[in-house]
């Protein structure tokens, strides 16, 4: 059963004095859903509206178990299901298709006060991958599950299943008509290329007991072939915790974040290097992920609750909230 990990916490912190209370807000969230070509030339009013109620509702969903003493690790998949039960997001119902016409999902979420970790790959009958990669975390002794066998294994968990037309949105189907046309020379418009450009959803946490998680949920890139699986499933990529130092989630072109490992470099650069989480997270996507040709973004929260959202690309849907502020944007400003 899904109580041990954050139970535990809530218990074992109840009365302790919180970790740095006059240094850091009560507790911090963020989230993105997906970077890219984002501007206001190509967002209609309607579709701008649409995208800031769908954020703002993963935001509600993460503040207010936040505000009412649970986890880090339960706010972060309760934003992250909020966006994946979306059509607007490129994770859950919002999925692009493969290829061969198919919505293959991936998640994992890491808790940054023990560093364990969950995820899954190439899910096709999971309505809310991010709880399956926590199940996988927390019920299971290993780290990544994908396939078939995931599935079994979130049938066991007794996690939401669902037709795989669930995942079938015309938008999507459209998208993949495009891309595969541009394979053969078709040029798309710039609304096509938006549609191509959306990714991922992240979210990273703190909580009232100073401890980080953070979590990301993908349905892979539009035309994929050949049982492609990006860098949002791969802890240290596209995900990566650690209370020393930060927590973070990653969107973009994956084939990047994994080869240079992005989320782990973030932490890595603040443990070893002695920067700050700003400092890192700027060096990392704005001169070593853009030198190599990297388009994207990441989301960050450091043990003293400074939100970082950092990205090369022309937008990122992004928010964050603590108690009393909150925050939603979509474009470089």
């Amino acid at each position: 059963m899904l109580f041990t990990i954050g139970s535990f916490y809530a218990c074992h912190h109840k009365e302790q004095d919180l970790i740095n209370n006059k240094e850091r807000p009560v507790y911090a969230l963020v989230i993105h859903g997906g970077a890219g070509t984002i501007t206001k030339n190509n967002m209609t009013p309607e579709m701008e509206r649409e995208y800031i109620a769908a954020l703002g509702a993963a935001l509600t969903a993460g503040d207010t178990l936040l505000k009412n003493g649970h986890t880090a690790l339960e706010a972060v998949e309760a934003a992250i299901k909020s966006m994946e039960d979306s059509p607007l997001f490129n994770a859950g119902k919002g999925s692009v298709f493969t290829h061969n016409g198919k919505n293959e999902l991936d998640a994992s979420i890491m808790d940054g006060a023990t560093g364990l970790a969950g995820a899954v790959g190439a899910l096709t009958i999971i309505k809310n991958p991010i709880s399956a990669a926590r199940a996988v975390m927390q019920n299971s002794e290993h780290v990544m599950l994908v396939g078939r066998g995931a599935e079994d294994f979130c049938r066991e968990q007794g996690l939401e299943l669902v037709d795989p037309s669930y995942f079938y949105t015309e938008k999507r189907w459209k998208s993949l008509q495009q891309s595969i046309e541009e394979e053969h020379g078709a040029v798309l418009s710039e609304t096509d290329l938006l549609e191509k450009k959306k990714g991922t959803v992240g979210c990273v946490a703190l909580d009232r007991y100073g401890n980080l998680a953070a979590g990301t949920s993908t349905g892979g890139m539009t035309n994929k072939k050949y049982g492609r699986i990006g860098d949002s499933p791969i802890i240290g990529a596209g995900t990566y915790a650690d209370n020393k130092t930060c927590g973070v989630s990653c969107t973009g072109h994956g084939e990047h974040f994994i080869r240079n490992t992005i989320a782990r470099d973030v932490a890595a650069m603040m443990e070893y290097g002695r920067k700050s989480c700003k400092e890192a997270a700027h060096f990392l996507i704005h001169e070593k992920l853009k030198k190599l040709g990297g388009e994207g973004g990441l989301i960050a929260i450091d043990r003293a609750g400074n939100v970082i959202m950092e990205f090369n690309s022309e937008g990122m849907y992004r928010g964050f909230v603590t108690p009393g502020k909150r925050d939603i944007r979509i474009y470089k400003d």
